[in-house]
């Protein structure tokens, strides 16, 4: 994917210490947020932003019970090394929820099958952007997040106070408000997933509605070529917001 990217006159060399592998040389091969690389481990700026953070955040992983909303990638090769334990999911739509499917476990996070105070630690990169219901899928995380639990994810987020809706779900098909919209998903393979929505400021007042008393929008401490993402941290716990 990452050579896909590739636009010669836009690469760039950077130096900082990667927190998945610890190498100090990056590439960035456009302006591009997924096309920021760790030259030794490959993790991008989206995945070094939300390891960082967590890292900064949850000083004591090796005591957590984790559920990553994805079944591969960098993020969960990453939690897997580094929790008390670890659940992985994706999302297919032909299967029962809660079955395992080639060895993953089938999850729809507006409706998540694990027991209430399943779990310490909650993780996603760039999924409730195309959850149709997020208000539900934010409270299915509260749900099985145990009291004092933290959700640690990243999406697509705008410098303006407001969401701007693309599309929704109403009586079981989709309607568009905007332009179609599509990200790629590697597990799928497909570059058609649709986007339901733009993230403005408010996604903290949506995490406050669902339950969640105090959340953070944090900044990684690196740059990262211009590039780092911020992360959201919303913990079970006084609602704020902080830059």
């Amino acid at each position: 994917m990452a050579l896909r990217l590739l636009k010669p006159t836009e690469c760039r060399v950077g130096w900082w210490d990667c927190p998945v592998c610890g190498n100090r040389l990056h590439v960035k091969l456009s302006e591009n947020e997924l096309a920021v690389r760790c030259v030794r481990c490959r993790a991008s700026a989206v995945s070094e932003s939300i390891i960082g953070v967590l890292v900064e955040q949850l000083p004591a992983l090796d005591r957590y019970a984790a559920l990553e909303l994805s079944s591969r990638g960098v993020l969960a090769g990453w939690l897997r090394n580094r929790v008390a334990s670890l659940q992985l999911s994706e999302w297919m739509p032909d299967h029962p929820l809660g079955a395992i499917i080639d060895g993953v476990r089938n999850e729809d996070v507006q409706r998540l099958t694990f027991a209430n105070a399943s779990f310490d630690l909650v993780t996603s990169t760039e999924v409730f952007e195309h959850v149709a219901d997020d208000a539900r899928g934010f409270s299915e995380v509260h749900r099985v997040l145990r009291p004092g639990g933290a959700f640690v994810f990243t999406v697509p987020l705008m410098d303006r106070p407001d969401t701007h809706e693309r599309a929704r779900l109403h009586e079981g098909r989709i309607e568009h408000v905007d332009t179609p919209e599509y990200h790629d998903d590697s597990f799928a393979g497909t570059d058609r997933v649709l986007c339901f929505r733009n993230y403005g400021l408010d996604i903290v007042d949506r995490l406050c509605a669902a339950g969640f008393e105090r959340v953070r929008i944090v900044t990684p401490s690196i740059s990262m070529l211009g590039h780092a993402r911020r992360v959201l941290v919303a913990r079970k716990t006084e609602c704020m917001r902080d830059g």
